[in-house]
């Protein structure tokens, strides 16, 4: 088996954990932890950015240093990943010595390379989105008059000073051709094609540096000068892996870079030209996932619905919450969080679902046998119908996990529970006990056992822990989740006759 390396943006620390954060955070969380059972060498990475003027103001503003500012809500993701099971292999923060090597180091790659040189820079700034913007584009987007911004409609200021720059227009062909060669490098599909017709437009070369603010990494050689934030913060990717010390670390290029919809450009376009120019492999994938509302409507601070993940986990199972944001929105599209599709989905799929045939199985085995399960007797269509579902099951979801399709992969694991309480009516174990019938009997009840073994598998990646709780019931022991490997544990058939299950115990209670 390879390496796998999947990471997050590094969120910036002028923001709260909100939804968005989570979200992505969680959909490389199942990612990893699916490569993780695989038997992958799976290194997962997430983070925080911590410098730029907007970090230096908002500290000045309460009187502290930014440093102290970015520790505040360092500390709040640091504690929030565990709460959701988030199973990150590093933690990465640009004020770390270690990324400031990286960067400097990136830098002279790109110096070096001659993709940097020194010039003048004069444009319309806007600070809380850390963009700059020609008059044409203030005119275009109808910003003129008001000096707004086109993102955000907050007022941009002129800048003037002197600055390195990054040759960003030199990689506009090898761009264009690595997307036309390449169909899945930007996905969802949409999203590439948005990207292709920003490069094609034409690209500008970059500012990289500032003298207007200290609070980030100096430009080495010439410390007046800070390097800007896209060479600083998209670097953390290889610096989180030990890069410069390793020229290129083992787990590098990533596999995919989960990232929101509004900084594709900066890592399909910028990161990758930096990466051209320093010469070393571009990603293998970069995917855009969109945004959600809540209720229908669009998060913000003065509507107060902008959802805090401490109010989900006070109200909801982390678990739960994991499966729902993964299972409600097709990855890639915008989505509304809406509590009542929650309690349906949960209820629907996995109290009534999941749970009842797990309930229902354990409880009959229990009856029966005792809860040991015994040898199989000739198979019928039922029973083979079954096991080629939970096979297909496994090659299916592997599949969609591979394109970041979550939702087909939940969707193709409900048809195989679907499908085994269908097998649990059909075959009607109660009247096969009461017919006496044991040899028919020991067969289902084996078959809904081994099915659940393998559903509750399947299902690891998106709910952890009461996944966990399932496998527990089924081995009758405590099962430690983290050492699991899906190649081990994966085919049919690996219960042997003999085998005790636990009774059952609800994992799934329904919610009113």
């Amino acid at each position: 088996m390879g390496n796998y390396y999947v990471t997050t943006p590094i969120y910036y620390v002028n923001d709260e954990p909100h939804l968005g954060h989570i979200y992505t955070t969680i959909a490389a969380d199942v990612l990893a932890r699916f490569k993780r059972l695989s038997g992958e060498n799976v290194f997962f990475l997430t983070g925080v950015d911590e410098h730029g003027q907007k970090v230096q103001q908002a500290a000045e503003a309460r009187g502290i240093e930014p440093i102290e500012l970015a520790n505040q809500v360092v500390a709040r993701y640091e504690s929030l990943w565990p709460e959701l099971s988030i199973s990150n292999d590093d933690f990465i923060r640009t004020s770390s010595e270690r990324h400031k090597k990286g960067v400097q180091a990136m830098w002279r790659r790109l110096e070096n390379a001659g993709a940097i040189y020194k010039d003048f820079y004069e444009d319309w700034y806007c600070v809380p989105c850390e963009s700059y913007w020609t008059e044409t584009q203030l005119k275009d987007a109808e910003c003129w008059e008001s000096k707004g911004c086109p993102d955000c409609k907050r007022e941009v200021e002129k800048i003037q000073e002197e600055s390195y720059f990054f040759r960003l227009s030199a990689f506009q062909d090898r761009l264009v051709e690595h997307i036309k060669a390449n169909d899945d490098f930007i996905m969802p599909l949409s999203r590439r094609n948005e990207v292709l017709s920003f490069v094609e437009g034409g690209l500008r070369d970059l500012s990289v540096s500032r003298t207007t603010f200290s609070w980030g990494v100096p430009v080495p050689g010439d410390e007046k000068h800070v390097i800007y934030v896209w060479i600083d913060a998209l670097t953390n990717y290889l610096s989180g892996l030990g890069f410069p010390d390793q020229e290129v670390p083992e787990h590098w290029p990533a596999d995919v870079q989960l990232i929101g919809k509004d900084i594709l450009r900066f890592h399909a376009v910028y990161w990758c030209a930096m990466l051209m120019a320093a010469d070393l492999p571009l990603p293998k994938r970069v995917y855009a996932h969109g945004w959600w509302t809540v209720e229908g409507e669009k998060m913000s601070k003065s509507k107060g619905n902008a959802l805090r993940p401490a109010d989900l986990l006070a109200e909801y199972d982390a678990d739960v919450i994991r499966y729902f944001l993964l299972r409600e929105v097709p990855f890639g599209h915008d989505g509304d969080f809406s509590f009542t599709a929650l309690k349906q989905r949960y209820n629907s799929e996995l109290a009534n679902d999941v749970g009842n045939l797990l309930n229902r199985s354990l409880a009959m085995l229990n009856k029966y046998r005792d809860g040991v399960l015994a040898e199989v007797d000739e198979l019928t269509d039922a029973d083979r119908a079954l096991i080629a579902d939970v096979n297909g099951m496994q090659v299916d979801v592997a599949e969609a996990l591979d394109r970041q399709a979550f939702h087909l992969a939940i969707e193709r694991i409900s048809v195989v529970v679907r499908h085994g309480n269908r097998y649990v009516e059909e075959s009607a174990p109660w009247a096969l006990a009461k017919q006496g019938d044991d040899k028919r009997l020991n067969t289902v009840l084996y078959h809904l056992v081994e099915t659940l073994r393998l559903v509750a598998l399947q299902l690891l990646p998106f709910m952890p822990t009461k996944m966990g709780l399932m496998l527990s019931q089924i081995y009758n022991r405590e099962v430690d989740i983290e050492t699991i490997l899906y190649a081990e544990q994966g085919g049919w058939g690996l219960l042997k006759a003999g085998h005790q299950c636990a009774k059952p115990s609800p994992i799934f209670p329904r919610m009113d």
